[in-house]
C-alpha cells in the first residue's frame, strides 16, 4: 500500500464505508490548513495591535494625570518660603544650565540618531568627505573636540571622584569589621564600683539641663522624663532652660515647673533676655550660675528626648574610678521610625552612626563626636576645655573636640537608650541635615590650627583631620553629588568617559547592605536608602560649601519640628493627669491677678486652627531630577543598560523629593 495513503476500518461497515485518502485529497486539506492558520495569525496580530493601541491612551493618561498632580502641586506651593531665597544661589544656577544644555544635547542627540550618523568616536574624519550639511558636520566635530580635549578631563575627575569613593567605602567596611568584633567578643564598658542606695551622700552631684525654644509639643513630657529620673533628690537638680519667644509658652512651662517643684522635686525655670548663641549660648549661660560648683556631673537632655528612671543609674557609674573620663554618651532609640518611608531611611542611617561608628570609636579610640544630649560631662571636663561656645551651630562637636585635644576620654553606651523623635517632614529634615553638615565645616576652619598645635599624638591628629573631619564630613557629600548627579548624567553624553558598572552598581549596593545590617528590619528598603541617599546629597553638597567658605545660612539655625509623640506609659498617664481643669486651677492659684487674663488666652489657644501646610516645591531636586531623566534618555539610544535604570529610578527619586512627597502628609 502506498505510504500516502490511509485506511479505516470499522466492523459495522452498513453505516460507515472504507475511505482513503490519497495525496491529492491531502494536498486539499493542507490548503484548508494553511487557510486556517493565515486567519488565526491575522486575528493574532490584530488582537497585538489592539493591546498596543490600547497601551497608548493607558500611557498618556497617566502621564496627563501625573502632570495635573504636578500642576496642583506646584499650584499650591509655598513659593514664598522657597529655599531658593538663600544667598548661595550658585549651585542652583549650575544645576539649570547643565539642564539646559543637555536638553540641548539631546535634542542633537535625537537627530542624530535618526539620521543615523555614527555615535561613536571616529578616528580619522576629513570634513570634505563625510560632511552632511552642516549640522552632520557640527556633531562629527563635536565628536572628535570631546573625544580629545572633554573626555579625559572628564575620566580625571571621575577617577578621582572614585577613589575617594573606594576611601570612603573601606573606612565604613573597617568600621563594620570592628563592630562585628565588638559583638563576638560581646565587649562592653564596665562599671568599677557602683553606688551604695542605703546612703544617699554616697551619690554625686548631678545637674540636668533641658534646653528648649518653643517647644510647645513636647515639653510636658521632656520635663516629666527628668523629674522622674531615679536619683536621691537632694542630689540632683533639674535646670529647665527656656529660650521660648512665646510669652504664653513661657508661662505655661513656668507653670509645669512649678507643678513639679511643689511635688518635692529639686527644679527650677531659667528664661534668657538676651538670648544670643542659640543652644550653646543657653548652656553657657546656665554653666554661668553660681550653684554649679557644687556639681560634679551635668546631663544634658534635649527637649524631645525621654529617658528611662534608671538613665543617671546606668550612665554616672562610669565616671567612678575613672578620672579621665569625661563623657558618657547614650545611644538614642525613636518613637516614630515606622511613622513613614522618611523616618525608616533616617532610621536605618541613625541606626549605622550609633551602632557602628560611634561604639566602634568610643572603643578603640575612647572619642567619637558628642551627639548633644543623653550625655552626661564630667563639669571639670567641660571648664578645662573651654566650656561652651557660640562660634559654630554644631556646639555639640566642638565641645567634644576641645576636650579630645585636652586629653579626655569618652565612654559609649549602646544598651542605654533614650527616646525622642525624627523628623516627620521633609522640609524639618532637610533644615537639620543642612545645619548638621554646613557646622562641622566651620568647625574645621576653627580647630585645624589648635589640632595641628595640640600634644596629643600623630595618630589622633591624622584621625582627627582626615576620618573624623576630612573623610566622614567633606570627602563623602563631595563625592556623592560630584559622581552620581554631575558625572554620571555627564558620561552620557560623553560616553567615552563612561563610568564603568561597579561604581554604579556593585560597590554601592554593597555598602547600602552594610548600613542596613545594624537595622535588618529594613531590608525591604534597601533600594529607597541607596536612591534617597543619594537624593539628599545636593542638600550635603550645600551646606558642605556653605560651611566650608562662610556663605550665607552657613550659621542658620532652625528649630526641628517635634510632634509630641511618645510610646512611655508613664508619660501618657501623666498627660492624662494634666486635664484642662487641672490647668485652669494652676493658673488661677498661681498668677493671682494675671490669672484670668492668662486663663483667657490659654482657653483662646486650646484648639487653635492651623493653617494648612501648603506644599513646597525644592527646585534644586526638581532640576536635579530632570537632568537625570534627561540623561537617562540619552541612555536609552546608546543602550547602556544599568546606567539607564539607575538614571530613571535616581531622577524619579529627585522628583519625588522635589515635589515633597515624602515624608509628612501635607494637604
Amino acid at each position: 500500500m502506498a505510504p500516502s495513503s490511509v485506511i479505516v476500518t470499522i466492523d459495522k461497515s452498513s453505516n460507515i464505508s472504507l475511505v482513503e485518502l490519497n495525496d491529492s485529497d491531502t494536498s486539499v486539506f493542507l490548503e484548508k490548513q494553511k487557510t486556517a492558520s493565515t486567519k488565526q495569525f491575522s486575528w493574532t496580530l490584530l488582537l497585538k495591535a489592539h493591546r498596543i493601541l490600547c497601551f497608548f491612551p493607558w500611557v498618556a493618561m497617566g502621564f496627563s494625570k501625573t502632570l495635573i498632580s504636578v500642576k496642583k502641586r506646584i499650584a499650591l506651593a509655598d513659593n514664598k518660603r522657597d529655599e531658593v531665597q538663600y544667598k548661595e544661589r550658585l549651585i542652583y544656577r549650575f544645576i539649570r544650565v547643565f539642564l539646559a544644555i543637555s536638553i540641548v544635547a539631546l535634542f542633537v542627540e535625537f537627530i542624530a540618531y535618526y539620521q543615523k550618523w555614527d555615535l561613536n568616536f571616529i578616528h580619522e574624519f576629513n570634513p570634505t568627505t563625510n560632511v552632511m550639511g552642516l549640522l552632520h558636520w557640527s556633531y562629527m566635530g563635536w565628536i572628535s573636540f570631546r573625544a580629545e580635549y572633554v573626555a579625559p578631563g572628564i575620566m580625571m575627575l571621575s577617577q578621582f571622584c572614585v577613589v575617594l569613593f573606594m576611601i570612603q567605602s573601606l573606612d565604613r567596611f573597617i568600621l563594620g569589621i570592628g563592630c562585628f568584633w565588638i559583638k563576638f567578643k560581646k565587649i562592653k564598658p564596665t562599671i568599677d564600683d557602683s553606688y551604695d542606695v542605703e546612703d544617699a551622700d554616697s551619690f554625686p552631684m548631678v545637674l540636668v539641663q533641658i534646653p528648649m525654644c518653643n517647644e510647645r509639643e513636647v515639653y510636658q513630657q521632656s520635663i516629666a522624663s527628668a523629674c522622674q529620673l531615679d536619683w536621691p533628690k537632694d542630689r540632683i537638680l533639674i535646670q529647665v532652660l527656656d529660650d521660648s519667644s512665646d510669652e504664653l509658652l513661657q508661662m505655661l512651662i513656668r507653670n509645669e515647673v512649678n507643678a513639679w517643684r511643689e511635688k518635692g522635686v529639686n527644679i527650677i525655670y531659667r528664661h534668657r533676655f538676651i538670648r544670643t548663641g542659640y543652644k550653646a549660648g543657653n548652656l553657657h549661660s546656665a554653666m554661668s550660675c553660681d550653684y554649679v560648683k557644687d556639681y560634679e556631673f551635668v546631663a544634658i537632655l534635649d527637649a524631645d528626648f525621654q529617658p528611662n528612671p534608671d538613665f543617671l543609674q546606668l550612665t554616672v557609674p562610669h565616671f567612678k574610678g575613672k578620672p579621665d573620663v569625661g563623657l558618657v554618651q547614650a545611644r538614642w532609640s525613636f518613637v516614630n521610625k515606622d511613622e513613614n518611608l522618611l523616618t525608616r531611611l533616617q532610621n536605618i542611617n541613625l541606626c549605622f552612626h550609633f551602632e557602628v561608628e560611634q561604639q566602634v570609636n568610643g572603643h578603640f579610640l575612647s572619642f567619637f563626636g558628642f551627639n548633644g544630649t543623653a550625655g552626661v560631662w564630667r563639669i571639670k571636663a567641660l571648664e578645662e576645655s573651654g566650656g561652651w561656645l557660640e562660634r559654630t551651630t554644631v556646639e555639640d562637636m566642638d565641645i567634644a573636640v576641645r576636650a579630645h585635644l585636652n586629653g579626655w576620654k569618652f565612654v559609649y553606651l549602646n544598651d542605654v537608650k533614650v527616646l525622642c523623635e525624627l523628623p516627620e517632614s521633609y522640609e524639618a529634615y532637610k533644615k537639620q541635615q543642612h545645619r548638621w553638615h554646613s557646622g562641622p565645616m566651620q568647625l574645621f576652619r576653627l580647630c585645624l590650627p589648635a589640632i595641628l598645635k595640640s600634644k596629643i599624638s600623630k595618630w589622633k591628629k591624622a584621625n582627627l583631620i582626615f576620618l573624623f573631619f576630612l573623610l566622614r564630613k567633606l570627602i563623602l557629600p563631595f563625592y556623592s553629588f560630584t559622581l552620581f548627579c554631575v558625572i554620571l548624567p555627564l558620561t552620557m553624553f560623553i560616553p567615552e568617559a563612561e563610568l564603568p558598572i561597579w561604581v554604579i552598581c556593585y560597590v554601592p549596593v554593597t555598602m547600602s547592605i552594610l548600613n542596613i545590617l545594624p537595622a535588618p528590619k529594613a531590608f525591604p528598603f534597601l533600594m529607597p536608602y541607596l536612591l534617597f541617599e543619594n537624593t539628599m546629597s545636593v542638600t550635603k553638597f550645600n551646606a558642605m560649601v556653605s560651611g566650608l567658605f562662610q556663605l550665607g545660612s552657613a550659621y542658620e539655625w532652625v528649630v526641628t519640628k517635634k510632634t509630641g509623640r511618645s510610646s512611655e506609659s508613664d508619660l501618657l498617664a501623666f498627660a492624662e493627669r494634666e486635664s484642662k481643669s487641672f490647668k485652669e486651677d494652676k493658673i488661677q492659684r498661681r498668677l493671682s491677678e494675671s490669672g484670668l487674663e492668662m486663663l483667657g488666652k490659654l482657653k483662646e489657644q486650646e484648639a487653635p486652627v492651623e493653617p494648612k501646610k501648603k506644599n513646597r516645591i525644592y527646585r534644586k531636586e526638581l532640576a536635579l531630577a530632570f537632568l537625570l531623566l534627561t540623561a537617562a534618555t540619552r541612555s536609552l539610544l546608546s543602550a547602556h543598560g544599568i546606567h539607564f535604570y539607575f538614571l530613571l529610578f535616581q531622577g524619579l527619586s529627585f522628583l519625588v523629593v522635589g515635589l515633597d512627597l515624602i515624608g509628612e502628609q501635607v494637604a
